[in-house]
């Protein structure tokens, strides 16, 4: 299992398995949505941020870069107050 995908995993069921005592934030939310996003993309360039095989950051090669296709969710402002919204109503209807 890739380790992109543990820590979404993690960050994702932390409040329905009782790791995380308090709500999650805005921020932590954001966070989360982006890691499952970034763990679901199967290339090697999903943000501008992110490396090539050879070294060098995607930037325009990247897939959030590209009109078209893929569109993974890479910085905070990607993710709506919908999303996070939807994140909430998720986790508070989770079996506990």
């Amino acid at each position: 299992m890739p380790w992109g995908f543990r820590v979404a995993l993690l960050l994702m069921l932390a409040p329905v398995v009782g790791i995380a005592a308090q709500p999650m934030t805005d921020a932590q939310i954001r966070q989360a949505i982006i890691a499952a996003s970034l763990a679901s993309y199967r290339g090697a360039c999903p943000c501008p941020y992110n490396v090539m095989r050879n070294g060098r950051r995607c930037g325009g090669n990247s897939a959030y870069s590209k009109p078209g296709g893929a569109s993974p969710l890479c910085f905070p402002q990607d993710v709506t107050p919908a999303m996070i919204a939807a994140y909430r109503q998720r986790v508070s209807s989770s079996p506990r």
